[in-house]
Order: structure tokens, then C-alpha cells, then sequence
């Protein structure tokens, strides 16, 4: 099991209560998989640094979790495919 810190950006047309609730479903798939989650932390909207789809803000959520390299593979895999989720970055912690 490896550590690794997800970056999310969900789309600013979402509703900031349903934003939680997008992260939790996608968080699933850690625990499905054997994974933990360590932390979630959302950041709330926020300006962006370029415009990405049009959109110049975002919701910010930071994920820290331990699993399995395929596991996160896969989530990553689904939120890239979500259409509320605008972009991901995935970063395996050195801890």
C-alpha cells in the first residue's frame, strides 16, 4: 500500500452541498479496494489560474489516501470520466 494526495477540481455549475457527496462517491473505490482514506479536505470555489472548459472557477477538494497503485489508478480513471469533475491531479506522498 502506497500513500498518495488526489487533487480534484469540481465544476463551478455544481452545487457547493452536493460537492462533499460527489467526493465521498469516488472515495468508494479506495475502500472498496482494501485502501483508507486519510483526509479530505475541500477547499471550497476558487478562482483558476487559466480558464479550463470556459469556467474561470472551481471547487477545490484535496484527497489523502493509502491503497493500492491499481486501485487509485481506477478512481482517477473515474473521475476523469465524471462530467462534474473537471480535472485530477494524483501525487504519491513521500511519508
Amino acid at each position: 500500500m502506497r500513500k498518495y494526495e488526489v487533487m480534484v477540481l469540481i465544476d463551478s455549475d455544481v452545487d457547493e452541498r452536493q460537492v462533499p457527496a460527489l467526493v465521498e462517491k469516488h472515495l468508494e473505490v479506495i475502500t472498496n479496494g482494501g485502501g483508507t482514506v486519510d483526509n479530505t479536505d475541500i477547499w471550497g470555489r476558487r478562482r483558476l489560474a487559466y480558464d479550463i472548459n470556459k469556467k474561470s472557477e472551481a471547487y477545490y477538494a484535496v484527497l489523502q489516501v493509502t491503497a493500492e497503485p491499481a486501485t487509485v489508478s481506477e478512481m482517477d480513471r473515474l473521475m476523469t470520466i465524471d462530467e462534474k469533475i473537471v480535472r485530477t491531479k494524483v501525487l504519491r506522498r513521500e511519508d
